[in-house]
C-alpha cells in the first residue's frame, strides 16, 4: 500500500518534531540522575528497605521491600510484586505498599526496566519486562518472607499492563490488580485506524525524559507519528507482542484472579478495550469504571488520602492471597459510577450495561470540508477529563455555533425523562470521500436548552485506499462512558475531520459527504440503563 500524504495539522507537526529531537537532547540523560527519595541499596528508610535486585539479561532493577512488621520468625506472607507506571520512579507505590504490610504482606516494589536507575533500555512491556516479572518474584522468595503459593501483581498504568502480561506467563500469580492499564495497545492509541497523537506524545516524551527508549521504541514511535503506512503491519505486530489479549488462553489457562479499573475518560488507554478484554476472561475477575482520566481515579490513593480504587484492590487480594471471605467476590463484578452521580451501578456482566438501545436516525445528506477544525473536539489529554472528575467540566461547544461547513449535526428530539447512557454508543452511516485516504471524529453532545453541549464520548476514524466518489460504510463505537443526560435537554452527534487528539489523514481540499440510503439507514445506537 503506497503511503498516502496526510496534511498534518501544525499541532501534531510541532509534537512528533519536539519528541524526536527530545530525544537526541535527553535519551541518555537519565543514566547519570538519581530517582527522587531512592536510598542505598539494602538500607532502612521509614520501615522500607532498598534493593538492588537483579533482572532478566543481567541488568539490575531498583527496588524496595515492605515486610510486615512483627513477624513471628520463620512465618510466610503473602507477595504483591509492583512494576513502577511509565517513567514513574520506585517510590511511587509507598503508601500503599505501607498498608498492605501493615495489613500481612510482603510488597516488592520496582522501577521498570530503562527507567531512572534501573538498568536496560524501555521495551514497553516486550519480553523482557515479563522476563523481569518473574525474576522479582523468585527474587523475593529467596530474600524475604513470601509464600510461594500466595503471589499478586498489580499496578497503575505500565505496571497494570505488565502485570495482566505475567500473569499469562508466570502461573505462580494467583491474583492480579490492574489499573488504568491496557488489554489491547493497539486499539488503545490506534483505535479506528487513527494515532492518537497526544497520548503517543506524552509517552514518548516522558520516556525520553526519565529513562532510556530501546532502539526498537524509537522506531516504532518514529514511524508511528510520522504516518508511514508501509510500516502499519511492523507496528501492529509490535503492538499485539506487549497486549495482554494476545496471550488472553494463556492468562485463562493459569487462572489468576485478576481485577481491572479504568476511568471512563482514559485518553491513553480508553475503557472499550479494557470491557472487550474483561468479557473474555473465564476466572475469577472485577471490572471497575469511574469518572476521569489516565490514572486520576488512583491518584489519591498513591497519596496515602482515601481512595475507591484501592480500597477494592486491597479487598481483592484479601480474597485471593488470603483467603478472606469479605464479599468481594459475591458482589456484582462489573461496577460502575457515572460521571454525572457519585453512586456505584452493580451488573452481573459487560452486556447487561446499557441493555437498552436508543436508535437516533441520521437523515439526510451533511457535507463537510476537511482540514479545519470545526470547534468540536475531544479537549486536552489528562487535563480536560480530569476537570470533568473534579469539576464536572467536560468539554463543552455551542451546538448552534458549530459551522456546518465543516461540521455535520444531528441532534435528537427534547427528552421527556432523563437518559442514563452505559456503555458504548455505535455510529453507522455511509461516507464518500473526495479523496483515497481521510479521517473523521465523531462526538457525542449533552445539549441544554441553550444550545451548550457538554461532551459525552467521541471517537476517530481513518480510512486508506477508498476510490474517490464511491460511498462506503463505516461502523464506530465511541469511547464507553456512563453519563445522564437530564429531562428537557437533547443529544447531538457532530461529526467533523481535525481533533488535536489525533493525527488526521485529509488530503488539502478533500471532502467527505455522510449521506441515509434507504436500504442501509445511518443511526446511532445509544445505550441506556434499563429503569
Amino acid at each position: 500500500m503506497a503511503r498516502p500524504k496526510p496534511a498534518l495539522r501544525t499541532t501534531a507537526s510541532i509534537t512528533t518534531a519536539v519528541v524526536l529531537l527530545a530525544g537526541a537532547a535527553l535519551g541518555a540523560a537519565p543514566a547519570a540522575t538519581a530517582a527522587p527519595g531512592t536510598a542505598p541499596a539494602g538500607t532502612t528508610a521509614q520501615g522500607l528497605t532498598f534493593h538492588d535486585i537483579p533482572g532478566s539479561g543481567g541488568i539490575t532493577l531498583k527496588g524496595n521491600v515492605f515486610t510486615p512488621a512483627g513477624a513471628a520468625a520463620g512465618a510466610k506472607h503473602p507477595l504483591i510484586v509492583f512494576p513502577t507506571s511509565w517513567a514513574m520512579p520506585q517510590i511511587e507505590y509507598l503508601a500503599q505498599a505501607q498498608k498492605l504490610a501493615d495489613s500481612g504482606y510482603v510488597v516488592v516494589s520496582y522501577t521498570s526496566r530503562g527507567f531512572w536507575l534501573s538498568g536496560g533500555k524501555i521495551e514497553v512491556a516486550g519480553p523482557p519486562d515479563i522476563a523481569d516479572a518473574s525474576a522479582v518474584i523468585d527474587w523475593a522468595l529467596e530474600h524475604t518472607s513470601a509464600d510461594p503459593d500466595r503471589i499478586g501483581m498489580g499496578g497503575v498504568s505500565y505496571g497494570a499492563g505488565i502485570s495482566l502480561l505475567a500473569a499469562g506467563h508466570d502461573p505462580r500469580i494467583k491474583a492480579v490488580a490492574a489499573l488504568s492499564g491496557w488489554a489491547d495497545l493497539i486499539d488503545s492509541i490506534y483505535s479506528g485506524r487513527t494515532q492518537h497523537l497526544q497520548a503517543a506524545a506524552l509517552l514518548g516524551g516522558a520516556g525520553l525524559v526519565t529513562g532510556r527508549p530501546g532502539d526498537e521504541l524509537t522506531r516504532t514511535l518514529k514511524d508511528f507519528l510520522g504516518s508511514d503506512l508501509e510500516k502499519e503491519p511492523e507496528m501492529i505486530a509490535w503492538g499485539k507482542k506487549r497486549s495482554p489479549a494476545t496471550y488472553l488462553d494463556r492468562i485463562n489457562a493459569n487462572g489468576a484472579a485478576i481485577m481491572m479499573g479504568n476511568a471512563w475518560g482514559d485518553t491513553i488507554f480508553p475503557p472499550n478495550q479494557y470491557a472487550s478484554f474483561y468479557d473474555k476472561l473465564t476466572g475469577p475477575k472485577r471490572l471497575e469504571f469511574r469518572p476521569g482520566d489516565h490514572a486520576t481515579a488512583e491518584a489519591t490513593g498513591l497519596l496515602g488520602l482515601p481512595n475507591d480504587t484501592w480500597t477494592s484492590t486491597r479487598r481483592w487480594f484479601d480474597r485471593y492471597l488470603k483467603g478472606e471471605r469479605n464479599g468481594i467476590d459475591t458482589e456484582l463484578p462489573v461496577q460502575l459510577t457515572s460521571r454525572t452521580d457519585k453512586g456505584y451501578e452493580g451488573y452481573p456482566d459487560w452486556k447487561s450495561v446499557g441493555a437498552v438501545k436508543n436508535r437516533i436516525p441520521l437523515d439526510g445528506t451533511r457535507k463537510v470540508w476537511a482540514n479545519v477544525d470545526s470547534g468540536a473536539n475531544g479537549g486536552i489529554a489528562i487535563l480536560s477529563n480530569a476537570l470533568d472528575q473534579f469539576l464536572k467540566l467536560p468539554p463543552t461547544v455551542s451546538v448552534p455555533l458549530l459551522p456546518r461547513t465543516f461540521a455535520s449535526v444531528w441532534q435528537s428530539e427534547r427528552y421527556a425523562t432523563a437518559q442514563r447512557i452505559r456503555g458504548t454508543s455505535a455510529l453507522h452511516t455511509t461516507v464518500t470521500a473526495t479523496k483515497s485516504s481521510g479521517s473523521l471524529v465523531a462526538y457525542l453532545y449533552d445539549v441544554g436548552p441553550l444550545g451548550i453541549g457538554k461532551l459525552v464520548s467521541n471517537a476517530p476514524y481513518t480510512f486508506h485506499g477508498q476510490t474517490p466518489g464511491r460511498p462506503f460504510p463505516v461502523d464506530l463505537e465511541l469511547y464507553s462512558t456512563a453519563y445522564d443526560v437530564p429531562a428537557g435537554h437533547r443529544l447531538a452527534l457532530v461529526i467533523d475531520t481535525v481533533d488535536p487528539l489525533y493525527i488526521e489523514h485529509n488530503p488539502t481540499g478533500a471532502q467527505l459527504t455522510f449521506s441515509s440510503p434507504s436500504t442501509d439507514p445511518s443511526h446511532l445506537s445509544v445505550p441506556l440503563r434499563e429503569k
